[in-house]
């Protein structure tokens, strides 16, 4: 089989881009040097054209197990068999600690003399660009022909040869013997390296006490800490340490639907994130990443200051996002078609956003920093267009490309927008229009009025529809109506009753929800899954959230990795890993936890 299951794969990273590694040692998926410039390897789209950096150990019957280093982003694939044990260590050390671009492979023999293999081949520019490559003094160069003129060097402590434009070794190790391999990209300041294994063994014990130091700072220390923790680091993986700003995905097209059309970039930032992100970050103790990326929203996002529609996604610089396009070199994951980089969902209008920005702005002013008065300034000329255009259709937090339509969800993050523009305005005595009140007022009646559907007792997708919408589950989390108010636990019922499928939880139904302009189906989603177990928690629920909870640990893959989608027969489906997934998950384990506590505190008051 040449595609491996999505799943099948673990992370690394340096903060500036990550590599997919899979169970069979090799490395399927990489932009390089950053989250967003164009592939190196890419595999996972195109098995025979994409790309791959593999290494693999010349045995039979072998069983492949992948771990990380416990607290760290530092992973280990092992080969198992009667005949030998092989392991590989990968990591890129981060910029942090090493500003260099730098990938790095560690080969052992744990036990048994062993063969390996190697084959390191590159295909830049998205595999659009051909390259040359040259071997000198036991270095390989590749440097791709087209504009990009990146360029990659290859080191190694074994004998390197050059076999069709790509780097190759094969060699032999005895047990407790290592075999190196660095990958570097080439600029002006490319670290030299005279001892490879030296260099390595120093960088390891560097970047894993790196991991370790910085998980050690959570707050977190209740249950499920260790799956808490894994998401925790994932999502740093996904945060540039030059901007702050954290990408949905380091992927781009891998499918919600094997063969569908539902593939996208999501090497992007959301703004749409950033109170998810900021709101888990601080919950979990770490103010400085949620300093960041409220800083990228204020200092890099440029339209913040220019009132009118916000542009919803960006890319890690905050720039515009590029414009999309299909790659027709790549044939996708085992033939899922179009294969799409850039992503022309900025194009769309999803007033929700400015909810999810002022919920940010509220929630780091309390928990952070004050902001500063001139971005309150930016943020009022913002607001201020918003009370002229809440009422108007939009694309939605699921960016349908079929159509616009007036979209509870919308409509609620509206709402949210003014109320936490309110609550930051008296928390910091700045002048309060008086508009803003009564038009907040308007917003809270008319989710009540238009979107209440009294046939089926619930709250629905859009106005007039007959269809819920797994993205309501969001109302009682952003604090616009109690998590037992009867009108929320019967939504609640009407959703479980729809979307819900053993505890896991579909974005709607597709033949009776507003047109997605798509026809190839999906699987559930996993953050949907998460709103809706500590929806369950807080409205007291909470053996039945538990449950759900622990269920869905148990669809993570064989490293805690969510993808974001789950199919029918439990596969990991969509771009890998996601980030909304992780916030999802920890937000979900937070409240639960807590919740649990109290429980148990108030059936044990003594309870020590």
């Amino acid at each position: 089989m040449n595609y491996q299951p999505i799943e099948n794969y673990g992370i690394i990273g340096d903060l500036n881009t990550v590599a997919l590694v899979g169970l069979n040692g090799s490395i399927d998926f990489m932009c390089f040097p950053n989250f967003d410039s164009p592939s190196v390897f890419a595999a996972m789209l195109d098995f025979s054209n994409g790309g791959s950096f593999c290494i693999s150990p010349k045995l039979d019957n072998v069983k492949n197990k992948q771990l990380y280093i416990p607290d760290t982003n530092v992973l280990l694939t092992r080969f198992l068999s009667f005949d030998g044990v092989g392991e590989i260590t990968d990591f890129m050390p981060v910029e942090e600690l090493l500003k260099g671009h730098i990938l790095i492979r560690r080969v052992t023999a744990v036990r048994g003399e062993l063969t390996f293999t190697m084959n390191c081949s590159p295909r830049f520019n998205y595999a659009r660009s051909g390259h040359s490559t040259e071997i000198s003094n036991n270095v390989v160069y590749f440097r791709s022909q087209g504009e990009d003129k990146t360029a990659l060097r290859l080191l190694s402590t074994v004998n390197l040869k050059v076999r069709n434009g790509d780097g190759f070794a094969e060699f032999r190790l005895k047990t407790g013997e290592t075999a190196d391999f660095i990958l570097q990209f080439v600029r002006k300041s490319t670290i030299e390296i005279d001892d490879i294994k030296q260099f390595i063994t120093e960088n390891l014990y560097e970047t894993m006490n790196y991991w370790k130091d910085w998980i050690a700072e959570s707050k977190y220390t209740g249950r499920w800490q260790e799956i808490v923790n894994r998401s925790t680091l994932v999502l740093k993986l996904m945060t540039s340490c030059r901007y702050g700003s954290l990408v949905a995905s380091p992927t781009f097209s891998l499918p919600e639907f094997i063969g569908g059309e539902r593939n996208w970039d999501y090497r992007y930032t959301w703004i749409r994130d950033a109170s998810f992100t900021i709101y888990t970050m601080i919950n979990l103790g770490y103010t400085k990443e949620a300093g960041a990326f409220m800083k990228w929203v204020e200092k890099e996002c440029q339209d913040i200051g220019n009132a009118g529609y916000l542009g919803l996604m960006h890319t890690i610089s905050g720039e515009n996002t590029p414009e999309e396009m299909v790659l027709q070199n790549m044939e996708g994951y085992k033939k899922s078609s179009p294969v799409r980089i850039g992503n022309n969902a900025y194009k769309q209008v999803q007033l929700d956003i400015y909810g999810e920005l002022m919920d940010a702005v509220y929630l780091y002013n309390k928990y952070g920093e004050p902001i500063s008065y001139s971005f309150w300034n930016d943020l009022v000329n913002q607001i201020n267009w918003l009370l002229d255009n809440w009422q108007k259709e939009d694309e939605g937090i699921w960016e349908v490309r079929g159509g616009k339509r007036h979209f509870l969800y919308s409509r609620l993050m509206c709402w949210v927008a003014l109320d936490r523009a309110i609550k930051l305005a008296n928390m910091r005595s700045f002048p309060l229009p008086g508009r803003w009140v009564e038009e907040r007022n308007k917003i809270f009646n008319s989710i009540f009025n238009d979107f209440w559907n009294d046939k089926l007792k619930a709250f629905v997708q859009y106005k007039g529809a007959d269809t819920v919408d797994a993205a309501a589950l969001l109302m009682p989390l952003m604090r616009f109506i109690s998590s037992k108010d009867p009108m929320w636990l019967s939504t609640l019922k009407e959703i479980e009753k729809e979307l819900v499928s053993d505890s896991l939880v579909f974005r709607y139904r597709h033949k009776e929800a507003a047109a997605d302009g798509l026809k190839s189906g999906e699987g559930t989603f996993s953050m949907c899954t998460f709103w809706y177990i500590e929806c369950l928690s807080r409205a007291g629920q909470l053996q039945k959230a538990r449950l759900y909870f622990e269920k869905m640990i148990g669809y993570a893959n064989h490293l805690g990795l969510y993808a974001e989608q789950l199919g029918f027969q439990a596969e990991h489906l969509g771009n890998f890993p996601q980030a909304f997934t992780h916030l999802g998950l920890i937000s979900a384990a937070i409240n639960l936890n807590s919740q649990l506590n109290d429980q148990r505190n108030k059936q044990n008051p003594n309870y020590d």
